[in-house]
Formats: C-alpha cells, structure tokens, sequence
C-alpha cells in the first residue's frame, strides 16, 4: 500500500468506465484504504488516514454448496439457468467464486447436473468466472449409518475411474473436485489417477485410521467437512479423524453453521489442522434464505427432510442432517461470535485458503495484480448478518444492496447476471 489522504467514514464504491474505486477498512485489521480496480484485476491499493465506516472483505470461495434460494445443482430439472440464479443470489451474500456440488446419484443425472454448470459457465464471462467448475460428492461412498450423511446408498457404487473420465468428457472438464471414501472398493487406485485431473477429498467415509492414511498416500489433498460424514460411534483412537488432522498433506473443509460442529469441536480442529490448512464451507441446499419458516420439505438433497428451529435441517423423522441452511458469510460470522476465530483468520478460512487449494492463486486475497472480487458492508457486525452492500466479480458490479447511497456511477446490473 502506499499512503493517501483519508475521507473519515467515507462509504462510496464509484465507477468511471473501466475504473471503479473502493473505499474502506479492510475486514480484520486496522488499515483503512482505497482500492482501485481496472480490468478486472485490483489495479492499486493505497493506505487512508482515519477511520472508514465501510469494510472491505475479499471475495469468499465457497468449494461446496449444493443450492441456494430455492435452486439446487441436484434438482432433475436443473439448467444452466438455475445455476445462474443461484450465483446471483449468493453474490448478495458475498460469495464470488463457488463449486456447485452434486451428490450420489444415478450416472446420468450426475451428467446432466455437470452439463448445465458448464452451460452456466457458457452464458457470461463474469458466470464462467464466479461459477469455477463443479465438486462431485459421491457416489463412491460409504453406505454406513452417519457416514453416509444424506446420501441415497442405493445409488452409491464402487470407485470407477472410467465414470470419472465420462463426466469430464461429457460436461468439458469442469470436475474440480471428487470426494470419495477411500476404503471402497477401487478407490485407493481411483484416488492414485484421478489425482492426476483433479483435487480428490476424503470425505462420507467408514475408513479405519488405516485405509484414510492410504488415500492420504494416494494422492488426496482434502478433507470434506471434517467431523461430518462418519459414523456415529468411533474407536477413541486411532480413528479416521484423527489421522486427517494430523496429516500435513491434508486441507480440511468444515461447516460452520453451529450444528454440523459444535464451537469447540470446531475451534479444536481449526487449531489442530492450522489456518493455513482450514477452510469454511457452507454445504447449503435449496433451503438455505433468510425467514424459511421450521416444517417438513422436500429436497433434492436428502429426499424428506425436516427444517427445525435454529436452522438445522435433518432427515425427517432422524437426527442425521441433510446438508446446512446457512451461507458461507454466515458460517464466517459463527466461526467468528462462536468459536472465538479472529476475524482476519476467519476471512482468510474462507476466501484465501479455497482459492489456493483450486489453484486459484489470484482470488481471495486484496492486493495489487489480484482478482478483482471484493465486497463491501457498512462494518464488520454486518458480515454474515445482513446482505453485503455491493459486490464485485472479475471486475464487474453484480450485486447492489439497500445501503447502496453514492453507488449509482457503478451503473445498472447486466440483465445476464440477474
């Protein structure tokens, strides 16, 4: 940064052509500046004097979130469009890049659900940037009870690498990420060459500390939603949970949502896993808005499930949850007020950390040269309690909230990214 005169409690984010400045602090620290963007890259960031009103956080990278806002990657008669939908309702979330993730199904639903996030891709270049490929999550997966979680164990089967290569041949090589069971039938070799195409996650699993250490060896680099996905009574020690903690060659996801851990089994691991090694993922369904009343639903995730007060969602009629129903800026939010995670870590857990586990070395982080994908909220309370006042991808405006007053040189939102 280099310094510059400060406006106090100055909030405006204004564009002139291809130049769109933001001004605030940045979230987690102290430093006030002024951040300006040009052809979709963070052209400069300079230091402000005083104290900034607005916060400024990065773009937040969400690597596995299934729907949003009544729309779903699972849904049968999902679409590039549905995609669509969903990226513009989580950009009001400041959720800028994200992995829709398709869970176990029959082979050519698996198919058509890749097909239309790569038709999303397709549709607008800001889409093809926030939409960054899929995560596929399952079918090789464990049928046992908890570790299934709420996968249809009637659809899942025994690793096949060939079925790997056919959704890549079918929806373009949009798989970013496979999670698989590493103690399933074929799934050390799967782990060994579809490693070689994509990022392989451990997760859904019944493995012994054994057979997790032998995915780990393979070539898995993941943890999907570490402390979920296992069966409901392990041996105290050794056990697969253990072993990926304290793997060092292992990233783990986790959900914050305040059901999926609890704030000290959660802030336990973060500290056993390392910043560095954590990121927040939000694993949301169609479900997940803000004022969906408690009741029965149905879902493409999970079939029946049951919504009940303090937004946990579960199978009907168990106590197994069928995915989350908060957002990744929510999940930040609790990771923060819950578990006591300093909310520069927490940022980083859920915007630097995904995007440099994709390769996306550029988003998630504010600094010159980087992607420009930012948010901007009146302060820091606001992050994860109400929507972000303005968000930017790859340079463009696609998002403007209530408290937008001073925006308006940012000029109107694309029709194609509504």
């Amino acid at each position: 940064m280099t310094a510059a005169e400060g406006h106090g409690a100055m909030t405006a984010a204004v564009g002139s052509g291809a130049t769109t400045v933001v001004e605030g602090r940045i979230a987690g620290t102290a430093s006030s500046a002024r951040v300006t963007v040009r052809g979709g890259r963070i052209h400069r960031i300079e230091r402000l004097t005083g104290d900034a009103a607005a916060v400024i956080v990065p773009g937040l990278v969400d690597a596995q979130i299934n729907g949003y806002e009544g729309h779903d990657v699972n849904d049968e008669h999902v679409d590039g469009g549905t995609i669509r939908r969903m990226a513009a309702a989580l950009w009001a979330r400041g959720v800028t890049t994200f992995l829709p993730t398709v869970i176990t199904a029959e082979e050519e639903r698996i198919v058509g659900s890749l097909r239309a996030v790569r038709d999303a891709r397709a549709l607008h270049p800001v889409l093809g940037h926030a939409v960054h490929g899929a995560h596929v999550e399952g079918p090789h997966l464990s049928a046992g009870d908890g570790a299934r979680g709420a996968h249809d164990p009637a659809r899942m089967r025994p690793a096949d690498v060939a079925e790997f290569h056919r959704w890549r041949q079918a929806a373009g090589g949009i798989v970013r990420i496979v999670t698989v069971a590493p103690e399933v039938a074929g799934a050390v070799e799967y782990i060994r060459q579809v490693s070689l195409e994509c990022l392989v996650a451990l997760g859904h699993s019944s493995a012994n500390a054994a057979e997790a250490l032998a995915g780990a060896d393979a070539g898995a680099r993941l943890s999907t939603h570490l402390g979920n996905g296992v069966a409901r009574t392990l041996p105290r020690h050794p056990n697969l949970v253990w072993e990926q903690l304290a793997d060092p060659r292992l990233s783990a996801g986790f959900i914050a949502d305040g059901h999926h851990l609890d704030a000290a089994a959660f802030g336990a691991m973060v500290r056993a896993k390392g910043v560095d090694r954590s990121l927040l993922v939000s694993d949301a369904v169609a479900l997940a808005s803000a004022g969906r009343p408690p009741g029965d639903y149905r879902t493409p995730v999970g079939g029946e499930v049951t919504l009940h007060e303090g937004r946990r969602l579960t199978l009907r009629g168990s106590e197994l949850l069928a995915g989350a129903v908060k957002t990744l800026d929510e999940c930040l939010s609790w990771a923060v007020a819950a578990a006591g995670i300093p909310l520069a870590d927490a940022v980083r857990m859920a915007s630097e950390n995904p995007a440099a586990l994709l390769g996306l070395t550029t988003r998630g982080r504010l600094q010159s040269g980087a992607a420009a994908d930012l948010t901007v909220y009146d302060d820091e309370p606001s992050i994860g309690r109400t929507p972000a006042n303005v968000t930017i991808v790859a340079g463009t405006c696609v998002h403007r909230g209530p408290s937008d007053a001073g925006l308006a040189e940012l000029g109107e939102i694309p029709e194609e990214l509504r």
